[in-house]
């Protein structure tokens, strides 16, 4: 098992995932190009990138990564207000499915401090916050 599955903001990230699937399945056909894909690349690219960070031998690398997955929360973020805006998903799904990715943007900022403010010779695995 990879060291980025032990960590809370990896499964976090899944579930949210796991929400964006379940919530995009009933968008109208027309968005399945256009808004569903979009969104769920965006998800999928949140532990993916963490992983990859993970992969990698270098704090530096790892920090970047990390970068790149709260990038894609930011962007997330937005999709989640048009889907609302456009009535595809109800109140009550954008407040479960904005809050879990309000955390783990939460929490990806927190380890890129971490990670920043760590010693620079360590590597990705010798801490496992």
């Amino acid at each position: 098992m990879g060291p980025h599955k032990n960590l809370r903001v990896w499964n976090e990230s899944m579930q949210l995932v796991k929400k964006v699937y379940q919530l995009t399945a009933v968008f109208p056909k027309e968005e399945l190009f256009g808004l569903v894909s979009q969104m769920r690349r965006c998800a999928v690219s949140i532990p993916s990138n963490i992983a990859e960070g993970y992969g990698r031998g270098t704090n530096a690398e790892l920090i970047h990564f990390l970068h790149i997955s709260l990038g894609s929360s930011n962007e997330l973020d937005s999709q989640l207000e048009l889907s609302r805006m456009f009535s595809y998903i109800s109140d009550e799904d954008f407040i479960l499915v904005d809050g879990l990715n309000n955390s783990v943007n939460k929490m990806i900022r927190s380890l890129i401090y971490v990670r920043k403010n760590q010693n620079p010779a360590s590597s990705p695995q010798s801490q496992n916050p």
